[in-house]
């Protein structure tokens, strides 16, 4: 069993490992766990992600006056749709949350995180393409 946080109520889910490649749905909320897309989160969501979730977690740390994030936004799509359910794919919006990039120590965006177990394992800057995302997100995690 692996705890999944749902990105739309933020419920904590116990999911089967083998029952990763099903539809799942959020027991409380009954949405879809896992839809392919990123899913936009506040401060007090991502902080949870990172508490509870058992998956990696990756963050895409953008603001919307941000040139590259705005470039960068559907190859993140992309990147997710790849590799969801084995990773939930997560953006936050710096302007609108700024203390989080003051709690992350983010110095430029975008600026992508993976977080296991709740702690940051690896990041990098700047736009990326999605199989460049993609395989950047495989190196550091395990399905």
């Amino acid at each position: 069993m692996k705890h999944v946080v749902c990105p739309h109520c933020s419920s904590t889910n116990r999911v089967p490992a083998d029952k990763f490649e099903a539809e799942l749905t959020c027991g409380k909320c009954h949405e879809q766990l896992f839809n392919r897309h990123p899913a936009a989160v506040t401060e007090s969501q991502l902080a949870s992600h990172i508490a509870k979730n058992e998956i990696p977690v990756v963050v895409d740390f953008w603001a919307p006056w941000c040139g590259p994030c705005r470039m960068m936004a559907p190859e993140y799509e992309k990147a997710c749709g790849l590799i969801e359910p084995y990773a939930r794919f997560l953006k936050v919006d710096t302007e609108a949350n700024p203390n989080v990039g003051v709690r992350h120590n983010i110095r430029s965006i975008p600026t992508l995180a993976i977080f296991i177990g709740g702690k940051e394992i690896t990041r990098i800057s700047g736009a990326r393409s999605a199989s460049d995302l993609a395989q950047w997100v495989r190196a550091h995690i395990v399905k």
